[in-house]
């Protein structure tokens, strides 16, 4: 009998309106992934998800589409934010006197790893791995 390869999963997403209401249901997605997963500790993670998402609604365009996933190597959480924005964000360097402008260099000290990266199709999908 010839053996069927697996499709490998896919993680669920949550698609967003952009608009105020994004980072809080982004929160809540987080949260129900790492309490499904018997992680207790999400204060980071819903963070992270939390800036990602409000980027993308300030800064993005169209809807905000959200995964939240185990990476298959090293088991570590991870958020993927895609929006159809052609603006890249990056860290801004540090200015004592800005009003605004540090989320993403203070999730870049909570985070393993993150980083954009362009879609074919036009946007981004802006991700972040979890220690």
């Amino acid at each position: 009998m010839p053996a069927t390869a697996l499709a490998p999963e896919v993680p669920p997403t949550l698609v967003l309106e952009s608009n105020d209401q994004a980072p809080r249901l982004a929160r809540r997605f987080l949260a129900e992934r790492f309490a499904e997963w018997g992680i207790e500790d999400n204060y980071d993670g819903r963070l992270v998800v939390c800036e990602l998402v409000t980027n993308s609604f300030k800064y993005g365009a169209g809807p905000i589409v959200l995964r939240v996933f185990r990476d298959e190597h090293d088991d570590r959480p991870v958020v993927e934010v895609w929006d159809s924005g052609e603006g890249r964000p990056t860290a801004q360097p540090e200015d004592d006197d800005a009003t605004s402008g540090r989320g993403l260099l203070l999730m870049a000290q909570l985070v393993h790893d993150w980083g954009v990266r362009p879609l074919n199709e036009g946007g981004k999908i802006t991700w972040a791995k979890l220690r």
